[in-house]
């Protein structure tokens, strides 16, 4: 019996398929150019750090944040900052945090959060941080944070 047939792709023949840059704007800007803003952004967040700013840290982080297929490696190096501020936070310090951020921030740190969580082995962070800071950004935002970072198609 021939199985050929199930190695062709249909999908190049509907007329119908969305593609991913199709359903959702792109980056405007040139992935050197984001993995330039993202190198920038880390020293301007160890700035803040260094001053006790953790709220203008994350807020630096979360702004503007890289999302499209092209910039995985400012990507990367935004999530590792990130979680080297997750990590160095007090977990009473949290909430008001949390409470400090716009809406969309919030949703943006559940998006990297979710990310933060798929990685194998969690990465640089462990378990407990991430699952600390889900719990209390979904305090604060409430569900609907984690449904609009699920639905938003521009992944961080």
């Amino acid at each position: 019996m021939d199985v050929n047939f199930r190695k062709i792709d249909i999908d190049k023949y509907d007329e119908d398929v969305l593609l991913e840059d199709e359903l959702y704007e792109a980056d405007p800007r040139d992935p050197a150019q984001v993995l330039n803003d993202t190198r920038t952004k880390v020293n301007a967040v160890r700035s803040a750090l260094s001053k006790g700013d953790t709220v203008g840290a994350i807020t630096l982080v979360l702004d503007a944040a890289p999302y499209g297929a092209s910039v995985e490696e400012a990507k990367n190096l935004n999530l590792q900052t990130l979680t080297s501020i997750l990590n160095s936070t007090k977990a009473s310090e949290i909430p008001s945090i949390v409470k400090s951020l716009s809406q969309d921030a919030q949703d943006t740190l559940m998006k990297y959060l979710y990310k933060g969580m798929a990685l194998p082995g969690w990465g640089d962070v462990s378990g407990s941080v991430l699952l600390g800071w889900h719990e209390k950004l979904t305090e604060v935002a409430g569900t609907g944070c984690i449904v609009r970072a699920m639905t938003d198609r521009r992944i961080v």
